[in-house]
């Protein structure tokens, strides 16, 4: 992984020391809030409903294990004992004292960590697919052109006050684990002819106007990354919206110009800058890619006898092996999914003793490295098959084993309305009573993959667009309600992206749910042999849930 130089962690000790003044005169009351609150969030704090909240970058998802326990420390000492991920593969914390933001970000640099652009009109952390370099369907490890973006846009002089907040998604396999039609750049390494280039989709975004990215580049070769990254981040300083935050997103600036038309502004502006100083040399490529060179493989022997051994005398290990256990581009290897998704948890939720945990079991098992997934959930990308049986039962003692990666009870959830500001409803009581009402992991099982995502507002952090089943926070006159949207998808798998629909009106919290049980009775009604919950919906459409979602109300 990526390490710092000398300019990397003198820029950072620099940037701290100015905030720990600025924090100084917020304290001694020669700042007003108003006056501190562009300051703050240049540095990632923000002021929630209890407190202050810290958002620390995770580029690309990747950490060693040095800088997990230095998380595991931040949260015990400064917080309430434990963090929050998100599906920007960063982290949360959500009770620091303001006098203590500028001795954690000190302490995050000490592991070459930071919270710089974790919010703010600016371009935020740079994602990335959590298989990145162990995928078996990979063309290329996303992470050097992650890196190469992330120092270019860190602190970028002409990108600091955009109309919005900004976001890019990189991923080398065509399942799209990094869900890039929903960023404003989505970058999808291709291969043509044996050279390697970048597929270009812009304008995707969720929130209050969901839409999905379109296609302006096939096969952009890789020098010209940064020169056409930079006209397109031009393009949409200049036209894009200042006077309704609302309309500020690149998403409506592409949809107002045209996928066509906005193209021909960036083409028009690239012409000046095609050639220039921000063409990637190739070895300047070569020096960020030898920073994710492949562990130190050994030639693992064949444990397929043993692990069938181990399936049959524990179920539940059967269970995790199938659902958090997927291929591995080296034999004898597989990437491993801890998921932080257990009853009674809050989803993304961890606790200092679990980060602790996880940072031994990357170092012993996976090389050191660690994933945060945008689906909350960490993931170790090189663990042996001869040492998965022991990973796992470690895993069980921490809570997080639960054998659910991609079903039901794997929801997407954001903190909602018992944390944000912005919140019109809570998310996690919803989530907690889906859990329960769905546990049986037999009745998950047959259902098959199903992505729930919950947002408490329009901004859906949650994702909820992209969910199959949807669900968002709604204020009905100081009422919280939930509106259900179906059929939505992120589109890593044989079915293109799409938003999902909104099956109707709102309904209580009392009522998700029963709502919820009602969609996949239609489901499980419906559904050929072998036939997914999305499959199913994309064959028969929305009505048939509608009907029966609000028969009674009839």
């Amino acid at each position: 992984m990526y390490q710092y130089n000398d300019f990397d962690a003198a820029f950072v000790a620099e940037r701290n020391a100015q905030f720990r003044a600025q924090v100084e005169r917020r304290i001694s009351g020669a700042l007003t809030e108003d006056e501190f609150k562009p300051l703050r969030l240049m540095n990632g704090l923000y002021l929630q409903l209890h407190a202050y909240m810290l958002r620390v970058a995770i580029p690309y998802g990747t950490l060693n294990g040095a800088q997990m326990r230095q998380l595991a420390m931040i949260a015990e000492t400064f917080d309430k004992g434990y963090g929050h991920f998100t599906t920007r593969q960063n982290i949360q914390y959500n009770w620091p004292k303001l006098k203590d933001a500028p001795d954690i970000l000190d302490r995050l640099a000490e592991v070459e960590m930071h919270a710089l652009q974790t919010s703010g009109n600016t371009i935020r952390n740079v994602t990335a697919d959590h298989f990145a370099g162990a995928a078996a369907d990979e063309v290329e490890d996303p992470r050097p052109t992650a890196e190469l973006l992330r120092q270019w846009s860190t602190d970028h002089p002409e990108f600091q006050f955009l109309p919005r907040k900004f976001k890019l998604a990189v991923t080398g396999s065509a399942a799209d684990r990094a869900v890039i039609r929903a960023h404003d750049i989505g970058i999808q390494i291709v291969e043509k002819d044996g050279e390697i280039g970048y597929k270009i989709i812009v304008g995707g975004g969720l929130g209050r106007t969901p839409v999905l990215g379109a296609l302006i580049y096939q096969g952009l070769p890789i020098k010209h990354l940064l020169t056409y990254t930079e006209a397109i981040m031009r393009v949409y300083n200049r036209y894009g919206r200042r006077d309704n935050k609302y309309k500020a997103r690149i998403k409506i600036l592409v949809r107002a110009l045209t996928a066509e038309g906005f193209k021909a502004k960036v083409d028009e502006e690239w012409s000046h800058l095609k050639d220039g100083i921000n063409t990637v040399p190739v070895d300047t490529f070569q020096r960020l890619g030898e920073f994710f060179t492949p562990p130190a493989y050994t030639d693992q022997p064949d444990v397929s006898a043993t692990l069938a051994d181990q399936r049959l005398s524990h179920p539940a290990f059967n269970r995790w092996l199938t659902h958090n256990v997927g291929p591995h581009k080296r034999a004898g290897y597989a990437v491993v999914t801890l998921s932080t998704k257990s009853v009674g948890v809050p989803p993304g939720d961890v606790s200092s003793e679990q980060i602790d945990a996880v940072a031994d079991w990357a170092e012993r098992y996976s090389f050191g490295e660690i994933r945060i997934s945008h689906e909350q959930n960490f993931v170790l990308a090189h663990v042996a098959k001869a040492d998965l049986f022991q990973l796992w039962q470690q895993a069980e003692a921490q809570a997080l084993a639960s054998h659910n990666n991609g079903l039901l009870s794997d929801m997407i959830c954001c903190p909602g309305g018992d944390y944000c500001s912005l919140a019109n409803a809570k998310s996690l009581p919803v989530a907690e009573a889906i859990q329960r009402r769905f546990e049986d992991y037999d009745f998950q099982f047959d259902l098959g993959d199903i992505d729930l995502n919950i947002s408490g507002c329009m901004n859906a952090c949650g994702h909820h667009h992209v969910g199959h089943i949807g669900i968002l926070g709604v204020d009905k006159k100081g009422q919280e309600f939930y509106q259900i949207s179906l059929g939505g998808h992120a589109g890593h798998s044989e079915i293109p992206p799409k938003l999902g629909q909104i099956v109707g009106p709102s309904v209580a919290r009392a009522e998700v749910c029963d709502v919820i049980d009602k969609i996949l009775r239609v489901y499980l009604d419906l559904r050929l042999d072998h036939e997914s919950f999305l499959s199913c919906f994309n064959r028969v459409g929305i009505d048939p849930f509608k009907e029966n979602i609000y028969a009674s109300a009839a």
